[in-house]
């Protein structure tokens, strides 16, 4: 595995190390001593696949706050994904700023989301699946988000955005995060 430092702190971009022969190729997906030998502190313990079924789909910006905070490992399975997060540690030197990359089946390539950051992605092909591992637990009552258009984020989706989700649009902005207490961004 290849592992490249994102511009935003602890975030990680991975590339398999594709052994191929007559039958197609096999690689890595996770390695808990990999992820160890890069400073990455990482145990997943639920895992997860999505499937938007048009090219424009956005899901996200989703993360958990404490106690549940949660890291995600994230691939694209079938198809190809913009795949964005956004910090939210409040202490982080890169708070408030994004990142995003091309997950393919054909690429193979994932994307460590440190806890406290905001995660979303949206689908470039008809029928993209998604395949993630989290660090923690699904907790409905630990679930926050940001909307996918904030202003002061400026994420650049590389499509229009052709569906998104009642709750995913109701998300609040960056700004009245930060105004509406700590216990937001915990």
């Amino acid at each position: 595995m290849h592992f490249t430092a994102t511009p935003i702190a602890g975030a990680w971009t991975i590339e398999p190390a594709r052994y191929t022969d007559a039958r197609g190729h096999f690689s890595r997906a996770w390695c808990a001593r990999e992820f160890a030998a890069h400073g990455i502190d990482f145990t997943p313990v639920q895992a997860n696949s999505g499937v938007s079924l048009r090219a424009g789909t956005i899901r996200g910006m989703h993360y958990q706050v404490a106690p549940h905070l949660e890291a995600k490992l994230m691939r694209c399975t079938i198809g190809r994904v913009f795949d964005v997060l956004v910090d939210l540690r409040p202490a982080s030197p890169t708070f408030g700023r994004w990142f995003g990359t091309e997950l393919s089946a054909e690429n193979g390539r994932m994307l460590y989301v440190p806890p406290l950051c905001a995660h979303g992605y949206q689908s470039l092909t008809d029928g993209a699946e998604t395949y993630y591992l989290t660090s923690a637990y699904y907790a409905a009552e630990a679930v926050r988000g940001l909307r996918f258009d904030d202003p002061t984020i400026n994420i650049r989706w590389p499509l229009p955005a052709v569906v998104v989700s009642e709750q995913d649009r109701r998300w609040p902005l960056l700004d009245a995060q930060r105004t509406s207490g700590p216990r937001t961004l915990q």
